[in-house]
């Protein structure tokens, strides 16, 4: 199997950037020396985090080196390096994905009093082996031409008899689908999460395909009337310089489902200090800028994300999107319900 690595140095931000190719991560020699510098392996695939780290070297004077990839092959990878790993931290999006790498053992306990007081209990692992960092809702997308916001208001009114032939969504073993499954199963129980995915499922437009912006788009082009995707999709078409993908947006709206209830569904990026890192203090450190007022500013205005820590402001366009009522249901407990989730999606054919 061929593989290809680059290491780049990002001149003026005190950055190495290493980026990896390849469906597994090939044997890589240890790039980095313990001192004034934290590892970061990383899922986030933006390219505005680079000054995100920019802005914790120039604060600490720490340099910052990253490995990018894909979230189970970092978490493997991890697992694989064992008590050799250079990482000091982990960072991935979708609390499914938190909990598997805790699940393996990779995170450490926290005792931070900063992590603690900024960040919500409900956004973070109650022993305080991972933390979130960002939120993003997963909404209702609608096509403005042929839906008024006020027929639909919860994630039940999916599957009304109305709506066959006019949903959307990604494939149902998808991370983000399987967690808001798992919330489901937590606050009404497997039962009414099992009715409700049914139920989806026989409304489809077309067969499960593609990612959040794939549905965006294809209800913004009459594909479809309704479609289930992350906020920050919607707020990033919106921010686009691409006019197709500006029109895109101004064709849909974001409905936040069950303000008379519970609240929407609510899932976060985060992450934790590796249970092996060599640099467990400078880890720690850049945890807590994670949590610092620019540090949460820039999630918000860069990624068009929700801040975790309250009182950030939001970007002018998830902004406009309105205020709405949030799910305080604990993030931890989507975990230990994943299996079930799956189990539920591949029986009634979400797939």
């Amino acid at each position: 199997m061929n593989h290809s690595w680059t290491r780049r140095g990002l001149l003026g931000t005190g950055i190495a950037a290493l980026v990896i190719t390849g469906s597994q991560f090939a044997e890589i020699p240890a790039l980095f020396a313990q001192g004034q510098e934290v590892n970061i392996y990383s899922s986030r695939h933006y390219n505005t985090d680079k000054q995100l780290y920019d802005e914790f070297t120039r604060q600490t004077g720490i340099k910052v080196n990253v490995i990018e990839g894909e979230p189970d092959p970092l978490i493997v990878r991890i697992k694989s390096e064992g008590k050799n790993s250079p990482a000091d931290v982990l960072l991935t999006a979708d609390a499914g994905r938190l909990w598997r790498a805790n699940q393996e053992g990779i995170f450490a306990t926290v005792n931070s009093k900063t992590l603690q007081s900024k960040i919500p209990a409900n956004l973070r692992d109650p022993q305080g082996r991972w933390f979130g960092f960002s939120k993003r809702a997963r909404v209702i997308v609608y096509n403005k031409s042929k839906v008024k916001p006020n027929q639909v208001k919860t994630y039940a009114d999916l599957t009304k008899p109305q709506w066959k032939g006019k949903v959307i969504s990604r494939p149902g073993n998808n991370i983000y689908n399987q967690s808001l499954v798992a919330w489901m199963i937590v606050n009404q129980g497997a039962p009414a999460a099992t009715n409700w995915s049914k139920g989806l499922v026989a409304n489809f437009a077309r067969p499960p395909q593609g990612n959040d912006t794939a549905q965006i788009e294809a209800v913004a082009a009459g594909v479809a009337d309704l479609a289930i995707v992350n906020t920050y999709y919607v707020a990033n078409l919106a921010t686009n310089k691409d006019p197709k993908k500006q029109e895109v947006f101004n064709k849909v709206g974001v409905i936040f489902p069950d303000q008379a209830g519970g609240g929407t569904h609510i899932n976060i990026s985060g992450g934790g200090l590796v249970a092996t890192a060599p640099n467990k203090a400078a880890g720690i450190k850049f945890l807590e800028y994670l949590a610092s007022p620019k540090a949460q500013a820039f999630f918000a205005q860069a990624n068009n994300e929700y801040p975790v820590v309250a009182g950030t402001p939001l970007s002018a366009t998830v902004k406009s999107m309105g205020t709405f009522k949030e799910s305080k249901t604990s993030i931890a407990s989507y975990g230990p319900n994943l299996a079930r989730a799956l189990q539920i999606t591949d029986q009634t054919g979400w797939k």
